[in-house]
């Protein structure tokens, strides 16, 4: 479509005949993404307030049409890759968030970790460094102080704060720990996400980490330790999760020691944050993550 035609459009939003308004509204809304660009340059030039308005409700329900079908197409991915899953999120924060920015970031922390490593290394030793490095050197750290804040769960947000709640700690440390193949899973226990470094397999590169498969089911046995990131990588066994679930009055799963799916990742970033848009009465945003809930429970019903 032509500039001027798409202008034409544009200003016919504020049409009194409501029928001609919607006409106008579903024809730039099934351009889709390339509608965006254009309405972002007529809105500053805009002299009428409520053809601004909806400009900027256009754009905003583009964004949004689009992130849902993203998020859905993750969903129906064979692999579900969790900085995929990730960065479809973060586009709750912000749409045009810079992929490359954060692949960047997380290859610089892998790299310094690199250069210390060494594969005769334990377990143990190999933790210390991934430690020393996310929790010393690029000072990584959980928010005690806003826990519940909704930057907390975006990816690009954390890297760039080096705050952050636990489950976007652990999936830092985890992504780190899995771009040097080192056997790092995620863990969902109830209230805390933690990790899991699961005894070394015999065939590397490790490509699905997060694939429950790999650990044999009601059977915790291949977990060596567990790993606390938002207590500067505490290592810890199975017994204190034993009493941490006590402690909460919670029955003691055998899903709360074994490692977890992308997909169950995923499901736990997007709970924190409809708490988190909750509190801080954010309602537009809190509907952007229950749209997404709702695709995962409606794929879920279809698996059925």
């Amino acid at each position: 479509m032509k500039f001027e035609d798409f202008k034409n459009m544009v200003y016919l939003l504020d049409d009194s005949d409501e029928r001609v308004v919607r006409h106008i509204e579903e024809q730039i809304l099934a351009m889709g993404y390339e509608s965006i660009p254009i309405l972002e340059s007529l809105w500053p030039d805009e002299k009428s307030i409520q053809r601004q308005e909806k400009i900027i409700n256009l754009i905003n329900q583009i964004n949004k049409n689009l992130l849902a079908e993203d998020f859905r197409d993750w969903y129906n991915s064979e692999d579900q890759d969790l900085m995929e899953g990730l960065f479809i999120i973060n586009k709750i924060l912000d749409p045009t968030v810079d992929r490359q920015y954060i692949e960047n970031q997380i290859n610089k922390i892998k790299l310094d970790a690199w250069l210390e490593l060494n594969y005769d290394l334990t377990s143990f030793e190999k933790v210390k460094i991934l430690n020393r490095i996310i929790f010393e050197v690029h000072d990584f750290k959980g928010d005690t102080d806003s826990y519940h804040h909704s930057k907390n769960s975006f990816l690009s947000s954390v890297l760039e704060r080096k705050k952050g709640n636990p489950i976007l700690l652990a999936i830092i440390y985890s992504i780190v720990a899995q771009r040097l193949n080192i056997p790092i899973y995620g863990v969902n226990l109830p209230q805390h996400f933690i990790l899991g470094y699961v005894k070394d397999l015999e065939w590397p590169p490790l490509l699905n980490f997060n694939d429950p498969s790999i650990v044999k089911d009601d059977n915790h046995s291949d977990i060596l330790f567990y790993i606390n990131p938002f207590n500067n990588g505490l290592i810890f066994n199975q017994d204190h999760i034993y009493t941490f679930l006590k402690q909460l009055n919670i029955e003691a799963k055998s899903e709360y020691f074994n490692v977890c799916s992308n997909l169950d990742m995923v499901k736990r970033v997007l709970k924190n944050l409809e708490i988190s848009y909750a509190k801080e009465n954010n309602l537009s945003k809190k509907e952007q993550v229950e749209n997404l809930i709702r695709i995962i429970n409606q794929q879920d019903t279809d698996q059925i």
